[in-house]
């Protein structure tokens, strides 16, 4: 990115700048004054991503956007099996009776749950950090960057305060649509654009479905969820903080389907791909 768009976009760094800085203060005084060891799995997770950062740059390419995409196709496919792997391991264990009881969702912790959030967590983090510094967005109010800033403040309260851990790992069952979202990008920058092909109209296919099932729709039956259960919730910050996390998802989650709608007309019309830059 070019120094003249990273000025441009000054008006929106500076202000998640500072909340990432607020972020990692708040994560190192939990550490290091309430002894919160458990909470080094976001460090390790942000030096984990941050490695494959510099992996990708020494020995793939140099190209910032090209680097964060394949880092982020890492985290997603590491993050979707790591979901996958603990619902099936919970499932196994105790069946699927009670296993989505607001108990459960609420105030229970899977086995492996806790460690697979916060290094899913340190991952929000790096990722903030490279975009920010590379200039990887664009807009007053960047959507990546609110998302990853929404993330971050409801993750790391759940986990300070270790409630709705088990709510939030299915959350991020997005991931796996997540996977095809970055395939995507990784291929077109390799240069594969050829729209009727087999393999990229299986990409597109998996690319719907997963959208469908484990973003959308995952997410709508969260909420429902969440809002079917209110009157469990009590009294404190859990559930105003849960819905406010869960309708910013669902919001950014409609755009994201109208751009991937628009992105499929244009590989569906090669004429057109000249004029546009996605």
């Amino acid at each position: 990115m070019s120094r003249t768009r990273a000025q441009k976009e000054d008006k929106a760094g500076p202000f998640f700048l500072a909340t990432l800085v607020l972020w990692f203060v708040s994560v190192l005084f939990e550490i290091l004054f309430h002894r919160r060891s458990q909470l080094l799995s976001i460090v390790a997770g942000c030096f984990f991503y941050q490695l494959a950062n510099w992996v990708v740059r020494a020995f793939v390419s140099r190209d910032p956007l090209f680097v964060n995409t394949s880092v982020s196709l890492l985290h997603s496919t590491i993050t979707s099996s790591s979901v996958i792997f603990i619902l099936a391991n919970q499932w196994l264990k105790d069946g699927s009776i009670g296993m989505f009881e607001h108990s459960q969702l609420f105030g229970g912790t899977w086995p492996w749950a806790y460690p697979a959030l916060c290094f899913s967590c340190g991952y929000f983090a790096y990722d903030q950090w490279d975009m920010l510094h590379y200039g990887l967005y664009s807009g007053w109010i960047p959507s990546i960057l609110m998302h990853h800033l929404i993330l971050l403040i409801c993750f790391t309260l759940a986990l300070y305060r270790n409630v709705t851990i088990n709510y939030l790992i299915l959350t991020l069952i997005c991931e796996l649509h997540s996977i095809f979202l970055h395939v995507r990008k990784v291929r077109r920058m390799a240069g594969v654009r050829d729209a009727k092909s087999k393999i990229v109209m299986a990409e597109w296919v998996l690319n719907v479905v997963t959208y469908i099932v484990a973003r959308a729709g995952a997410h709508l039956l969260i909420t429902a969820k969440l809002i079917w259960d209110a009157p469990k919730f009590g009294k404190g910050i859990e559930l105003p903080l849960a819905l406010f996390g869960m309708f910013g998802m669902n919001f950014l989650n409609a755009f994201l389907g109208i751009d991937l709608f628009h992105a499929f007309k244009r590989e569906r019309n090669p004429q057109n791909t000249n004029s546009h830059h996605e």
